[in-house]
């Protein structure tokens, strides 16, 4: 017998009278009517007078005849706007704000350049239209004033001492308005801030500006420029001083930082030293300066006020790449390791093709910048056809500087191919040297430069006959400009590039030699043979399967253009390209594949977004490829 529950009546009056109570207060929370200006009158005792000062019209309208830049510039700035709104403005009142209305155009139409403008104010009466009156100003602001000399001086300890010498000439040669170009007030301010800019960039951290003259002749429509500026001390590196530690030794922070201690005073070598100090993983903000006012220029103290990261976190992440599919990571870090006191950063991967778990320890830079550190891993991925299982461990020293990275280490690597035919498990000991130099303009979103990294290794087979081996790998990226892309106003120019890359990588031994296929060579993905998968490029073996090789060749070639659109410079790019690679166990056998295609970049605020189509020759597939970020 099935029960059924019993009917209960709701208590639906009460509900429904607490439910109107609570939407009679939320309507507070909507937007109300806005409140009138307090320069609007509202006649006492008029119970529609709120509503009828809520309807008024605008007292009048204004309406500029000039150029387009010159207008704009008026009708954000001219002052006559903010009395539109003022009801009861009377035609007597009006008139006399249109001629303090003309001399305030006057005053803007001078910081455009324009110092003998002709401007003429009319008053109508326009009862049918949205206000009862409207000012016209017409402005015929005639040819802009241009710069026909500049003079700028020196005082202080910049002016006297012979070392200085070519950093007057710095803010000379910077100097951004020069004879025979349009003077404008803001020009002026910017070409003054560029030069004391230079100045305080080096050596003279408290330089001002002593004096600044614009003398305009309306007349000749000419300006003579005069600025002077005031070195104040020659300043040096002082020490250190850290602020807003805790956890961490402050000492420590002193080798992370490496500021050059009784250098000159370099405004770079400061931000490299904050940005060194923010990238080490102890901190979550850092913010460097140098302390002016003590008494000795010459040793001037550097503050570093910090906010200390915790002792450990765990950061865990998604992400998706084109090369492996979508990808899940964990990481563990440890800022200060029991007894070592090292730093410990602790990672898991899982993607499509790959499964990783692996830890990093580093200690503290010694005064010399160089670190000892240590890692190893645990990983299974594809090697070409086939899953490989391996692992590694490895521990030396490195050190990093502003342009160049370099380590030297001793490595143990084991990798055990799985399936039919797949290459024997082997294991391998080497003694290891990298070297990497960047040298680009800009190292998260380069237009010029270049980069080499160098890799060198000797060591033994431990799996089968124990024989020597060496292991090879240069990778080189250069970016060159080419012609300049222009807005079709002309007020923005960038230049096209073409970026070569190249790689080559060899394993010298006895083909007896049993070399881990983690040492050999694969290529194909994203970042180098595009419209092939990733690591698809390889040599194959007697069973047809494609397995890594000895050696490797990869060049490609890039033109990267700026997008214009309707006229104006835009943040995308657009790209051609060629890529082609090669794996073989003899360098006679090394036969390119090629890839090529199209792509856009972006220049997203997060760093450039690139993405490519690319056709393989060898596979007649077409891939998209998708990257975020340069990285070197």
């Amino acid at each position: 017998m099935r029960r059924v529950a019993p009917f209960i009546t709701p208590a639906w009056m009460p509900a429904f009278l607490f439910a109107s109570a609570l939407a009679l207060q939320g309507c507070s929370l909507l937007p109300g009517r806005p409140e009138a200006p307090a320069s609007v009158a509202r006649p006492v005792g008029d119970a529609g007078g709120e509503e009828k000062a809520t309807k008024a019209r605008d007292a009048f309208s204004v309406e500029i005849k000039a150029p387009d830049a010159v207008r704009d510039h008026l009708i954000r700035h001219l002052e006559l706007q903010r009395y539109r709104q003022i009801d009861d403005l009377g035609s007597a009142e009006l008139s006399r704000l249109m001629v303090a209305a003309e001399a305030n155009a006057r005053e803007l139409l001078g910081t455009l350049g324009y110092f003998a403008p002709t401007l003429t104010l009319e008053l109508r009466e326009t009862p049918d239209a949205a206000a009862p009156r409207e000012v016209l100003i017409t402005v015929e602001p005639g040819e802009p004033a241009r710069v026909n000399q500049v003079q700028i001086g020196f005082a202080g300890p910049v002016a006297d001492d012979a070392g200085a010498e070519g950093q007057r000439n710095t803010v000379r040669a910077g100097w951004t308005l020069r004879p025979g170009q349009p003077f404008s007030q803001q020009a002026w301010d910017n070409a003054k801030s560029t030069g004391l800019r230079a100045l305080t960039a080096r050596r003279f951290a408290t330089a001002s500006i002593r004096s600044s003259r614009a003398d305009i002749d309306a007349d000749s429509a000419s300006a003579r420029l005069e600025v002077g500026y005031d070195s104040g001390p020659a300043y040096r590196f002082g020490p250190l001083q850290v602020r807003g530690n805790e956890r961490y030794d402050p000492d420590g922070a002193r080798r992370i930082a490496r500021v050059p201690t009784g250098s000159d005073y370099d405004q770079q070598k400061l931000l490299d030293a904050q940005q060194r100090l923010a990238s080490s993983g102890y901190y979550d903000s850092v913010f460097l300066t140098l302390d002016t006012d003590g008494t000795d220029p010459l040793t001037a103290p550097v503050i570093a006020q910090v906010r200390e990261a915790p002792l450990q976190k765990v950061v865990a992440g998604v992400g998706f790449t084109t090369d492996s599919g979508a990808r899940l990571s964990v990481d563990h870090i440890h800022n200060r390791m029991p007894l070592l006191g090292w730093r410990a950063v602790s990672k898991l991967l899982i993607d499509q093709k790959t499964k990783s778990l692996g830890t990093e320890w580093n200690a503290i830079p010694d005064d010399n910048g160089w670190r000892w550190f240590s890692g190893g891993e645990l990983k299974r991925d594809t090697s070409g056809d086939y899953e490989v299982d391996s692992g590694r461990l490895r521990g030396g020293r490195s050190k990093a500087s502003d342009h160049i990275d370099r380590s030297y280490f001793l490595q143990y690597d084991y990798a055990q191919n799985k399936g039919v035919g797949a290459p024997p498990s082997a294991s391998a000991v080497s003694v290891n040297w990298s070297w990497t130099g960047r040298y680009f303009d800009n190292p998260a979103a380069p237009s010029r430069g270049q980069g080499l990294a160098v890799e060198l290794g000797t060591g033994y087979t431990l799996t089968g006959q124990q024989l020597p081996f060496v292991r090879s790998y240069v990778r080189w990226l250069g970016i060159v400009p080419l012609g300049t892309v222009q807005a079709a106003d002309g007020t923005e120019a960038r230049r096209s590039r073409l970026a070569l890359r190249a790689e080559a990588g060899a394993v010298m031994a006895s083909d007896e030699a049993q070399i881990p296929s983690t040492l050999q060579f694969l290529t194909g993905g994203d970042t180098t043979v595009r419209g092939y998968s990733y690591r698809q490029i390889g040599t194959v073996n007697a069973s047809g399967q494609t397995v890594a090789g000895r050696y490797l060749g990869v060049a490609s070639v890039e033109w990267q253009r700026p997008f214009v659109y309707q006229g104006k410079m835009t943040d995308w790019e657009s790209t051609m390209f060629v890529d082609a690679g090669a794996v073989a166990d003899k360098v006679g056998l090394l036969k390119a594949k090629v890839g090529v295609g199209v792509g856009a970049r972006w220049k997203s605020p997060v760093g450039p977004v690139q993405a490519d189509v690319a056709y393989g020759v060898d596979t007649k597939k077409l891939r998209l490829h998708l990257r975020l970020g340069f990285n070197f």
